[in-house]
């Protein structure tokens, strides 16, 4: 039970540490905006270097799946699977340029907790309906009050 507890904690360090890399991004990728003149050269900068690093994290790590040694397989996987499974560039897209847009306006504080609010509202919402095959957590009172108290927090950050 205890290399359990371990285990756990330290993924829990490790979205903690993720959701600090955020605010570091986005201010890096604002300034990035402010030196090249354009949010979408920005975005596509972040993007193709993080390509870069999984592609050499994964020729490492994972090397027998970066390339396909049965066409056949990936055809199967490719038609058979939901059309959703191929959103999430197109968000990651969405959610970098969105901040880097959003930052020198209103700051990176305010910045951080509307993002941070937005995935609260939206995890609640897929926890709730069980979406994407994740076991359901219904909406509750109490997670109704945390939301609420998050919008507070905006508020307050945006008046002070």
């Amino acid at each position: 039970m205890k290399n359990k507890s371990m285990y756990v904690f330290l993924f829990m360090m490790l979205g903690l540490f993720a959701g600090m890399a955020f605010p570091i991004q986005t201010s890096i990728n604002s300034e990035l905006r402010n030196a090249i003149h354009s949010p979408f050269i920005a975005s596509l900068i972040s993007f193709l270097v993080g390509m870069l690093v999984l592609l050499f994290l994964t020729s490492f790590i994972e090397h027998r799946r970066l390339f396909l040694n049965n066409l056949q397989t990936a055809k199967t996987f490719v038609t058979s699977s939901p059309w959703w499974l191929w959103t999430g560039g197109i968000l990651g897209v969405v959610f970098i340029t969105s901040n880097i847009l959003l930052l020198p306006i209103v700051g990176a504080s305010l910045t951080v907790v509307l993002a941070l609010s937005g995935q609260m509202i939206i995890a609640l919402v897929i926890d709730h309906f069980g979406w994407f095959g994740i076991p359901k957590h219904r909406l509750n009172v109490q997670r109704i009050l945390g939301i609420v108290l998050m919008i507070t927090g905006i508020m307050i950050i945006q008046h002070f």
